[in-house]
Order: structure tokens, then sequence, then C-alpha cells
């Protein structure tokens, strides 16, 4: 679909989606069934369900869009996609969707990018999650005083032995990190 806009051709917001998502293309059979959001852990959490959202990109509200908080709470259950009747690759979309909302800058109301990005620093650094370094970092960077309320948890972790102070890196870390260096310049990222 494309828009005409003074007297040059753009891309419309669903093109733009579908160019961001491997198997993109089946977004416009979606046949608004709502198996999508009635599958999903987190719907309940989310201001609009994926069927509302994929109305939304047809009518060409990219703002809207990427400024809903849908896609920050897909936990990657592959639920809907596993029971979409048209097989469209939702939590793909939903990725896609995280991604075009940062480059955007629409995701400010949010602290999952921020979360994310602190996330995806320990595994690229330590191929697996460090729970200290992930709050700890967080909540440095993101929200310092808030991590003083945090401190009575993490030490009742900690003295149970359900936290650790020193991350551990997995084996074979360089091959992970290969993968996510191609991973990243497939998808375009730097």
């Amino acid at each position: 679909m494309i828009v005409q806009t003074s007297g040059k051709k753009s891309p419309s917001f669903l093109d733009e989606v579908i160019a961001a998502t491997p198997g993109g293309e089946k977004i416009a059979h979606c046949m608004q069934c709502g198996s999508c959001g009635g599958s999903c852990p987190n719907a309940a959490d989310m201001d609009h369900t994926p069927r509302t959202l994929f109305a939304l990109i047809n009518a060409g509200q990219r703002e809207k869009v990427l400024s809903s908080n849908a896609f920050w709470c897909c936990v990657s259950c592959y639920s809907c996609t596993a029971r979409c009747p048209q097989n469209i690759p939702i939590t793909d979309i939903m990725y896609a969707l995280k991604r075009l909302s940062l480059r955007s800058g629409l995701a400010a109301d949010t602290d999952a990018p921020a979360l994310a990005r602190t996330f995806t620093g320990l595994l690229d650094r330590y191929g697996r999650s460090f729970e200290f370094g992930l709050a700890s970092r967080y909540y440095l960077f993101n929200k310092p005083l808030s991590m003083l309320k945090m401190g009575p948890l993490g030490l009742s972790m900690f003295t149970r032995g359900r936290m650790s102070l020193v991350p551990s890196k997995i084996r074979q870390l360089d091959q992970l990190q290969n993968i996510i260096k191609r991973a990243r310049e497939i998808g375009g990222e730097s």
C-alpha cells in the first residue's frame, strides 16, 4: 500500500511494519478473530491487543501504535503465533514494533527499553542474565533514588542464595557473540 503525499510516493506504516518483519506480509491476512489476544498471558496488561494493533497499523496510526505498551508486555511465548489461523508471525511483528518504537523515540513513557538495553548488554557480555547486575545497572542509570528501596529485597535474595554478586560467563561465549553480531548485521542494527 503506497500513500500519495505532495506528489511523492511514501511507504505507508503498514509497508514499514512489513519491511521490518520477516514474513510480515502475512499481517494483511489478519481476520481480526482475536485468537492472539485471547491466548496472550499478558493481554490484560496491554493497552492494545495484537488484533487492535494490527487494525491501527492498517489505519496508519503510526504514533499510536509505536507509543503503545503492548509489544513491551510481550513475553515472547509465541502462543499468539501458534494459535493464529492465518499463520501471522505475531511475536516477530511485536519485536519489529519494539525496534521501530525505539528508532522513532516514541518509547519514552516506558522503562522497558532501558531495561531491555541493560539485559541485552549483560547477555552480550556474559551470555546469560545476571540479576544483581541487571537490577543495579538499571536502577543506577535510570532510577537511582528507587535503587535504595530495592536494597532490602536484594539483601534478602542474596542471603537466601537466590542472587549472586558476581556474574558467570557461559562456555563458548565467543560463539554466542558471533551469532548476536551476525543477527544485528542482518537486522540492520549496529
